[in-house]
């Protein structure tokens, strides 16, 4: 169903109702500030070192197969090593000593090649449990920071929750009321400025979002609310100072 066709007056009194409406839950979002985006970058951070830990313990485990297959392959060089001696007591020729001394060689360098790995690894193991514990020391921190946040946020939450709520709903009644090309405007201008007034009044003879001067002549067409009047200088809708009408 089409809306009904307003006058520039009662658009401008729809506009600054909306206006009104939005800037309480734009005061609501203050007042939680940034926690939000804070909590969910802490979400983040924890997800991520949830997942280094994940991947360090994975690399731990992996070095100490490592070292377990090195201890075992030393053990079985041993056994080898003991095997080839013990057959040099029963050669019957040189050639076959030779080889025996040949292979306990080999046996050996294998040892010591193992040794050198096992030292490497164990240096390697050390670094990763550092970094381990480095990064569970981490994320104890921002869990700490997280839960703070979170209670802080579910605090405001549930103080402002009732209102805001029923300002949204007020928000979007309000929105039923305006056409659909001066919401878009009103939308953009929102979006352009950071404390998200489009529609201000005209105040000590200035506009109420700029501060600009705003001549006499454009005072008077402002009050007459016979036309949509822009602020030349920061494109904010201009509209009577309902307030100062409503004392009067």
């Amino acid at each position: 169903m089409a809306k009904k066709e307003l006058t520039a007056a009662e658009k401008m009194q729809a506009l600054y109702k909306l206006q009104t409406i939005d800037t309480q839950i734009d005061k609501i979002q203050t007042l939680k500030g940034e926690l939000p985006m804070e909590v969910e970058d802490l979400e983040d951070d924890l997800a991520g070192l949830n997942t280094r830990i994940a991947k360090i313990e994975a690399e731990i485990s992996e070095v100490e197969e490592e070292l377990s297959g090195r201890e075992i392959s030393i053990k079985k060089s041993n056994e080898l090593i003991a095997k080839y001696e013990k057959q040099m007591d029963n050669v019957k020729n040189s050639r076959e000593f030779d080889a025996l001394t040949k292979e306990v060689g080999m046996q050996k360098l294998e040892i010591q090649l193992a040794e050198k790995k096992i030292r490497q690894a164990k240096e390697n193991l050390e670094s990763k449990k550092v970094y381990l514990d480095e990064s569970k020391d981490k994320v104890d921190g921002i869990q700490e920071q997280l839960k703070e946040k979170q209670e802080e946020l579910e605090r405001i939450t549930k103080e402002t929750d009732a209102e805001e709520k029923s300002l949204v709903k007020e928000s979007e009644k309000a929105r039923g009321q305006v056409e659909d090309a001066l919401l878009k405007a009103y939308d953009r201008i929102r979006k352009a400025y950071r404390d998200g007034l489009a529609v201000v009044s005209v105040e000590r003879d200035s506009c109420g979002g700029c501060h600009a001067t705003i001549p006499p002549q454009v005072q008077i067409d402002i009050d007459d609310q016979k036309k949509m009047i822009i602020c030349e200088h920061c494109g904010r809708i201009l509209v009577p100072d309902y307030e100062a009408v409503k004392q009067e």
